[in-house]
């Protein structure tokens, strides 16, 4: 490739970098290594990382992922499979779509849902700038403090810049939702919409009806934030209150996605027909050939950042792809019947872990409102200390939240999931005893 360009050597390829700006020889990469040492040292680095119990969901849960899912999505005509930028793409990868699009429909009870973005919280980000767009006179939207702490932060840093007012609404202390009482000062104002997480960031259930209904009064729109999986029991955003949430977003991880040290993920989004086209990001559509024939193609395009640039709707630039095809997948293969089974025994086993750790003393639920399948326990220690210990028994006790909420003092997020069996959660229950009799013997750090 040099001779043909007529450079002597890489060096000279690139003798327009200043040299003060280049990176020296790479000390610390070690000479090449056949397969069977590659294999051997990766185990070797997985194992240090151990096996642990984990009770965290904090906004990505372990669920079980039929093998088919994986070895299905990572076949060569989905793994190198990437956005259908034309109309023209991949039958099988617009297909896929497509009927992805439909099953996200039908879970959030909306008309229409997008291919993806790329996470639950840039989903939400792109669902406040859609609804300033629709309401064009408000800039002002109501974001609870029972949201997500890093959806709350991205949305921030995504839509601060654009002259767009986010306003927080505190929670009650008793139940764990949204402060009824708060809402009544923004009676009668102009907003652009009501952000409604359902179930939130403690786990609790929010009154989802009266707060699309509410948001709906004041001439604003409702967005839900929700849970997949939870959506298999619960009611969907499509019939929440007398008319239904406008905008539904949320996290896909759960649906057969793994934890995958944090990423990568995808979000979603769905919307009643009379806003797609303030819809970011891009829209699969069947219909039929001059032979009858089915086929699919891309019907809307909203960002048309390639071509509109800083006009368009959003720049959104990927669907995560091959995520979403693991998710359709996963959907496919569980059916309406499956995810319900799943969200069902993941219910189940908070219950059963909650009625199990009554006898544990200085531990209560913190909150009163109804739950999915996460929950904020009171310790009478701190969070910090109970995570520490458990952890060196090789337990992920939950989420110590004196960070995020340090007004709720000796707090920790826990969550349970259709993967912890009746012997995960007696270890639970006796591991967090025995670190908390331990905690509180004489002499104990």
């Amino acid at each position: 490739m040099l001779d043909s360009i007529g450079a002597r050597s890489i060096d000279e390829l690139f003798d327009e970098i200043p040299a003060q700006l280049k990176a020296n020889a790479l000390q610390y990469v070690p000479s090449g290594l056949t397969e069977m040492a590659v294999m051997r040292l990766m185990q070797d680095r997985a194992e240090q990382d151990g096996r642990y119990l984990n009770f965290i969901g904090a906004g990505a849960y372990e669920h079980h992922i039929p093998a088919a899912v994986w070895q299905l999505a990572t076949r060569g005509e989905f793994y190198s499979a990437y956005t259908p930028y034309q109309a023209e793409a991949s039958q099988g990868t617009l297909q896929v779509l497509y009927e992805y699009q439909t099953m996200m429909a039908s879970l959030t009870g909306l008309d229409v849902t997008n291919a993806s973005l790329y996470d639950g919280a840039s989903a939400l980000a792109e669902s406040v700038l859609m609804a300033v767009r629709l309401h064009k006179s408000s800039r002002r939207v109501l974001l609870p403090v029972t949201l997500h702490p890093i959806y709350r932060d991205v949305v921030q840093s995504i839509v601060s810049n654009q002259r767009i007012e986010l306003i927080e609404l505190p929670y009650s202390r008793d139940t764990g939702t949204v402060s009824l009482e708060s809402l009544a000062r923004f009676q009668g104002h102009e907003l652009a919409a009501l952000v409604i997480p359902q179930p939130n960031f403690f786990g609790a259930l929010e009154p989802v009806h009266m707060l699309t209904d509410w948001a709906h009064a004041q001439g604003a729109l409702a967005i839900g934030v929700v849970n997949p999986v939870a959506l298999a029991l619960l009611a969907p955003p499509g019939r929440w209150g007398m008319t239904g949430a406008d905008i539904a977003v949320g996290e896909g991880q759960p649906l057969g996605v793994p934890l995958a040290a944090g990423g990568p993920y995808f979000g979603f989004m769905s919307c009643k027909q009379a806003y797609v086209r303030q819809m970011p990001g891009r829209i699969v559509g069947r219909t039929t050939d001059v032979d009858e024939k089915q086929g699919f193609t891309l019907t809307l395009q909203a960002r048309e950042q390639h071509i509109r640039r800083s006009k368009a709707t959003s720049n959104i630039c990927t669907n995560q792809g091959l995520a979403v095809t693991a998710a359709t997948i996963h959907m496919a293969i569980l059916g309406p019947t499956g995810l319900e089974r799943v969200a069902l025994a993941s219910h189940t086993n908070l219950l059963t872990l909650l009625d199990r750790l009554k006898d544990t003393s200085g531990v209560s639920r913190r909150f009163s409102a109804p739950f999915f399948h996460e929950t904020v326990l009171s310790l009478p220690i701190p969070a910090a200390r109970v995570v520490d210990r458990l952890c060196q028994q090789g337990i992920w006790a939950g989420l110590d939240l004196s960070r995020q909420y340090p007004e709720l003092g000796n707090a920790l997020l826990v969550c349970t999931t259709e993967t912890k069996t009746e012997a995960d959660l007696d270890r639970y229950v006796c591991t967090l005893g025995a670190a908390l009799s331990a905690e509180s013997a004489p002499g104990a750090a």
